[in-house]
C-alpha cells in the first residue's frame, strides 16, 4: 500500500494520487445557483459580515476585556454588540392594516377579563390620517377573544435568508378587536401621547402605559378635539360592550391641534396648536393658554416632571414654555430671527420674512431659543440625561442638543435623513441608545445617539414610515439607573429581543432585532 500523502488520497484502480481539494474523478460537478438579483446577494453578504463581526467582538473581549477598540474609538463590548443587532433587523408587514397607523401609534397595557380568568396584555393603539382609531392586541392571547381577528404577517426583510425561518416563532402576533375597539373621529388623527414613566426604574415598565391622550387635527367643518383613553379598569373583551367608545372623553377646541403631551399622573395635557400652546385639565376639561404665537406649534414634549413644555415651531424655533403659568396677562416677547449662516437657512428664506423677529406671548426665556434650518418636525427629550433632547426639522436635519449649552448649538448631528415637508416621528429606544426615523424616500434609518453613526438605512416600504413606537420584549431585563447590562445579558440571543413598530400608509410593520 503506497504511503499517505498530506492533502492527497490514493486511488488503487487508477494507481495514482488525487488532491483532496479537487473533485473526485467520475463525479458530477455541482454548479452554484445563480442569484436572482443583486439585492439577494447583498443580503447574504450582509448577514455574513454580521456573523464575522460578532465573532470578532467575542474574540476582542476575550483578549482585551469589556473595553474594546473600534476603527474610530474605544467602546464597550455591550455597546458594540447592540450596534450589530440594530444594524441587521428583521421586518414583518401585517396584512389588513392599511391606513390604520400612518398618523400615530403607541403601546398600552391593560387587564382583560376572559372565561379563563384575568390577565394583563399589551395593546397597540393606532391612529390613521383618515380619522380611524383602532386597538390591536399584541401577543398570542388574542386567540381567546370572541371578537378578534388575527392579522397575518409576511416577512419582507430580509427575504432570502432561509436559515432565519426559525425566528418566525418569535414574531409578534396582533389581533384586531372588533367589538367597539375601533372609532372614527371627526377629523384626521394628529397625535397619540402617553405618560412617560421613569425609565430604568425597576418597578415600572417604561414601554407601555394604560392611559393615552389622542388629538385630532380639525378641519373647516369641525374643531380640533382632545380625547382621553383610559384602560385602567379590566376590559371584558368577550362582551358586546364597546372598548374605545365608552372610554373616550372629548374636549373640543376652536383651533388646529398638531401635537400633545401629558404629564406622568395623567391629570394634565399640553397641546400645540396653530395659535400657540394650551394646557388642558383632563379632569375638568378647562383649558389654560400658556403661549400665543402666529407660528404653529408642530411638536412639543413635557420635560422636568411636566413643569416645562419644550416646543417646536413652524418657523424653526425651539423654546421652552412654563406649563405652570397662571397669569392673566401673557408677557410679550420679540424673538429675533438668527442670521442665515447661524441656523443654516438660505438667504431666500430669510428675505421672505416681513420682520427680523416674531412676536410671542408667554412665560419663556428668549435667550434659550434655538433655531433649526426649517420647520421643526419632532422633539424627543431623553430621560436618563434630562438635559439632552433630539430635534428634527423638515430639511432632513436631526440634531442632539444640551439645555446647558444652548448657545453653542447642536452637540451631535445625524446624517442620512430625508425630509422636506412631512411631520415624521423620531423613535428612541427604552435604553436611549438608538434613534429611529423614516424618511420621505420611504427608507428607515437607525442612528447611535452617542456616536451619531448611521447603523442601518434601507427601504422596505413604498410609503413614508411616519409613525414609530419602540417596544421592549417581556423577556428583556430592566436595567437600573447607573448600571449597564452584564456581558452575559447582552448575549442572550432570542432571550433578549426587542424591536419597534412602524406605521405608514401601507399598514403596520414590526422591526425586530435579534
Amino acid at each position: 500500500m503506497p504511503p499517505d500523502l498530506p492533502g492527497f488520497y490514493y486511488d488503487p484502480e487508477k494507481n495514482r494520487y488525487f488532491p483532496l481539494k479537487g473533485p473526485i474523478p467520475g463525479s458530477v460537478r455541482k454548479t452554484a445557483p445563480v442569484q436572482n438579483s443583486v439585492s439577494e446577494a447583498t443580503e447574504v453578504r450582509s448577514f455574513l459580515r454580521k456573523a464575522i463581526r460578532n465573532a470578532k467582538l467575542l474574540q476582542d473581549r476575550e483578549l482585551y476585556g469589556n473595553i474594546i477598540s473600534t476603527r474610530k474609538r474605544k467602546g464597550s463590548f455591550q455597546e458594540e454588540y447592540m450596534k450589530t443587532l440594530v444594524s441587521r433587523p428583521m421586518v414583518w408587514k401585517y396584512q389588513g392594516t392599511k391606513k390604520n397607523a400612518n398618523a400615530a401609534l403607541g403601546l398600552m397595557h391593560a387587564n382583560v377579563e376572559t372565561p379563563v380568568g384575568q390577565f394583563g396584555t399589551d395593546f397597540l393603539l393606532t391612529g390613521g390620517a383618515n380619522g380611524s382609531l383602532s386597538l390591536f392586541e399584541v401577543g398570542k392571547k388574542g386567540q381567546q377573544f370572541c371578537h378578534a381577528q388575527k392579522q397575518t404577517a409576511m416577512r419582507i426583510w430580509p427575504s432570502t435568508i432561509d436559515s432565519q425561518k426559525e425566528f418566525c416563532k418569535d414574531l409578534k402576533h396582533i389581533w384586531k378587536l372588533s367589538n367597539g375597539a375601533s372609532f372614527l373621529c371627526s377629523s384626521n388623527i394628529s397625535c397619540i401621547s402617553m405618560p412617560r414613566k421613569q425609565a430604568f426604574h425597576p418597578e415600572n415598565d417604561a414601554s407601555t402605559a394604560s392611559f393615552a391622550v389622542v388629538t385630532t387635527l380639525g378641519s373647516e367643518s369641525c374643531s380640533g378635539a382632545l380625547y382621553v383613553l383610559n384602560l385602567g379598569n379590566p376590559l371584558e373583551l368577550n362582551s358586546q360592550s364597546p372598548v374605545i367608545g365608552r372610554s373616550l372623553e372629548v374636549a373640543s377646541l376652536n383651533c388646529t391641534i398638531w401635537t400633545a403631551d401629558c404629564n406622568s399622573s395623567g391629570s394634565k395635557a399640553v397641546i400645540g396648536t396653530n395659535l400657540g400652546v394650551t394646557s388642558v385639565n383632563l379632569e375638568t376639561g378647562v383649558p389654560l393658554t400658556l403661549c400665543r404665537s402666529k407660528s404653529d406649534v408642530l411638536c412639543l414634549q413635557l420635560i422636568q416632571s411636566g413643569n416645562i413644555a419644550l416646543c417646536g415651531f413652524r418657523n424653526g424655533a425651539i423654546l421652552t414654555v412654563d406649563s405652570r403659568q397662571r397669569q392673566r396677562q401673557l408677557a410679550r416677547h420679540h424673538i429675533p430671527y438668527p442670521s442665515p449662516k447661524l441656523c443654516g437657512t438660505s438667504s431666500r428664506t430669510s428675505s421672505t420674512r416681513d420682520k427680523p423677529w416674531f412676536v410671542l406671548r408667554g412665560h419663556i426665556h428668549p435667550s434659550d431659543t434655538i433655531y433649526m434650518p426649517s420647520s421643526v418636525s419632532c422633539l424627543a427629550s431623553l430621560q436618563l440625561y434630562d438635559q439632552y433632547f433630539l430635534a428634527s426639522s423638515m430639511d432632513g436635519s436631526i440634531k442632539l442638543y444640551d439645555h446647558r449649552l444652548i448657545q453653542r448649538g447642536a452637540i451631535q448631528s445625524y446624517e442620512g435623513h430625508v425630509n422636506s415637508h412631512t411631520r415624521i416621528h423620531l423613535g428612541v429606544d427604552t435604553y436611549e441608545r438608538f434613534v429611529l426615523s423614516g424618511g420621505e424616500d420611504s427608507s428607515v434609518g437607525i442612528w447611535s445617539i452617542k456616536s451619531g453613526e448611521l447603523l442601518y438605512r434601507d427601504k422596505f416600504s413604498n410609503s413614508i414610515p411616519s409613525a414609530v413606537s419602540w417596544q421592549l420584549s417581556e423577556e428583556s431585563p430592566k436595567v437600573p439607573i447607573g448600571r449597564e447590562r452584564d456581558e452575559d445579558e447582552c448575549q442572550g440571543g432570542r432571550d433578549h429581543i426587542w424591536g419597534a413598530w412602524l406605521g405608514s400608509e401601507e399598514g403596520l410593520f414590526w422591526m425586530q432585532f435579534m
